[in-house]
Parts: structure tokens; sequence; C-alpha cells
């Protein structure tokens, strides 16, 4: 089956927000699917599974509109699916499912374990910026050239703001993109990467690297960044512990 990602498909649906849409919705409009996917709450306990281990809800039904846990798949066999990860807190998506779905060009990838993801949804941030940058068009996020946006949600946002229609970004797709069958082997145990400057980078190779939150960023790329445990002291100060032996004491001979 061919999914129309406007809310219509080329076949009878049974039901559910991602069938049988209004033909003459605004193109403007925010279909279901894509309002929910970035307002939804993963990774949160699975409440028809409570008491089931790897509960996390990490799927999200594009037919029902909602996450579910990996206990949930059974009964949801022959919708699309669509695998939701989690980096450093914040929810991701793999840039080669999202873009089926969604046109993912001027959004910032990011390279995460040998693979590109998209941020669903803008992240707080309590930094400044000295001088002129490329920064997000919704969220003035600093991103590298020639990205605009930070996120989906802040596309999106962006588009519905400007008066742009929707229509031209959203993609038909097939369902069988988006089986069940991808689960297989699914990890579920809910482990998140914490260390955003070594875990997660943007995908190019600009050498000006997210920093944690509460940091200042520096605009303008910086090779002389020196890593390790002498940056702890000051500058001009040297202490050398590796000269020092232990060895047999000198005593005075006997008279």
């Amino acid at each position: 089956m061919v999914r129309d990602m406007m809310g219509t498909t080329t076949t009878t649906s049974s039901g559910g927000c991602g069938g049988g849409g209004d033909m003459n919705m605004n193109m403007n409009e925010k279909p279901a699917w894509l309002e929910r996917l970035m307002a939804e709450t993963f990774f949160g306990a699975c409440g028809v599974h409570q008491d089931r281990r790897k509960n996390e809800k990490n799927v999200f039904c594009l037919h029902c509109c909602l996450s579910i846990c990996p206990h949930c798949l059974s009964s949801h066999r022959s919708h699309p699916l669509l695998q939701v990860r989690r980096y450093v807190y914040h929810d991701v998506i793999r840039l080669d499912d999202l873009e089926k779905l969604i046109d993912c060009s001027n959004i910032q990838p990011y390279t995460i374990n040998s693979a590109k993801v998209i941020f669903l949804n803008q992240r707080p941030q309590s930094r400044t910026c000295k001088g002129p940058a490329n920064s997000c068009f919704t969220c003035d996020r600093i991103l590298q050239e020639p990205f605009h946006f930070c996120s989906l949600s802040c596309k999106v946002d962006y588009m519905v703001y400007a008066g742009q229609s929707l229509g031209s970004i959203l993609h038909r797709f097939d369902e069988s993109d988006f089986a069940i069958s991808q689960f297989e082997g699914l990890r579920v145990d809910g482990s998140e990467v914490t260390d955003e400057d070594t875990q997660i980078a943007p995908s190019s190779s600009y050498s000006n690297t997210e920093a944690t939150s509460n940091s200042v960023i520096s605009c303008e790329p910086n090779n002389n960044v020196k890593k390790g445990k002498a940056n702890r002291f000051l500058p001009g100060i040297v202490l050398s512990l590796g000269s020092r032996r232990k060895g047999a004491p000198h005593r005075a001979p006997l008279s």
C-alpha cells in the first residue's frame, strides 16, 4: 500500500489518523501523524505493559498516531511503524527513515554510531554566541553552513509561520518500508548517550562541534584546543612527578 502523508491512501483505510483524510485539507496545516509525532512523549513506561521489562515507548505507529512499546508491536502488525531513538536525553530519528516521509533538506543531521539522525524537536539552550554565525531560523541554535534548521519541528513550524505549503515536503511512501519486520532484534534497554561532545557530532567535518549546555560557544573554529589533565593547571607551571624514584636509603659509613 502506498500512503500519502497528507492523510490519504491509494486504498480504502479502516480508520486511524493516517487514513481517510480530507482531500480538501489546508496544505499549510500539519497532518495528524506529523503533529502527533512532534508532540508525543517517548521512552516513558507503557501503560498497557507496566509489569513487563523493557517497556519503553520507542516506536511510533504512523496509522494510529501514538507511541507504543515493543510489547505492543503484535497489535500493530499491519501498520507502518517508525522507530524513535534517544541520545543526550532527546528524541532522534534516523535520516534514512525520516526522509522517506518528509523532505529533510536544510535540517542539520548528526552522526551517532555511524548513522545520520535528525532531532525531532528543538532542544533547550542557555548559551550565547560571540560574533556572526549561521543559526536556526526558528530557535537561533548555532548551526553549520549551509543548514537552516536544527530539528524537524523547527523546519515545520517555520514553514507554517511563513505560510508555506507543507504538502511540498511530504512524500508518498511504501508501507512495506515501515513493516514490523524492521524491528527484529530491536534494542529496547532505553540506554542513552550522555556525553554529547564525544558521542554525537554534526555529520560534516567542521571542527566547531556543539558543547554541553550552560556554556558559551565561540562561533569561530578553534584548532588549538588541547585536551588532558595538564589543562587543569596554570600555563607555564610544569609538575614533574615521573623523575622521583624510591631507592635504598644512604647511610653514613661507620667509623
